[in-house]
């Protein structure tokens, strides 16, 4: 049973707020908010593969969420082509596999989950790939020592991550 459609386009509301100060942008919420609602995000400044031999650093991403919000996770599809075990490349449906996602709970908040996205672009885990020829291919490549390891800041509202890969 779902909650009645205000209380949850309410938290959505909250929850948009937070995130806009999470990665200092506006993020425009319309008065009718209408549900299923899709939210283009665009991650800038974070390192991660597009193929073996081309870092980028601007990543693109659809989060979608239902009436169902709060008691079902959003859906997430990747829309730029990245390489990496955990997050389908879009041509093969762009599925983002990440720990929060199959945890998600009433508690949960979006601002949480955009940093999990964070991490997992600066963090990917080679040991659970998703099993698409690409996936595969990226936990073989993040499995070798030799990879390139990234220093990664990021900015946005007051909010500063570092990482490590």
């Amino acid at each position: 049973m779902s909650f009645p459609r205000e209380i949850v386009i309410k938290r959505i509301r909250n929850e948009l707020r937070d995130c806009s100060q999470y990665l200092g942008n506006d993020i425009s919420i319309e008065d009718d908010l209408e549900l299923p609602l899709e939210l283009d995000m665009r991650i800038s400044n974070v390192l991660a593969y597009e193929s073996p031999d081309k870092v980028i650093s601007e990543h693109g991403f659809k989060i979608i969420i239902t009436e169902d919000y709060g008691q079902r996770k959003p859906e997430v599809r990747w829309t730029s082509h990245i390489f990496h075990p955990n997050i389908m490349d879009p041509d093969d449906g762009g599925f983002v596999c990440i720990k929060m996602l199959n945890e998600w709970d009433y508690g949960t908040r979006l601002v949480t989950f955009l940093s999990g996205i964070v991490t997992l672009l600066s963090h990917p885990n080679p040991m659970n790939p998703f099993g698409t020829d690409s996936c595969m291919a990226a936990a073989r490549f993040f499995n070798d020592d030799n990879k390139a390891k990234f220093d990664v800041v990021v900015n946005g509202g007051g909010h500063e991550d570092s990482f490590r890969r």
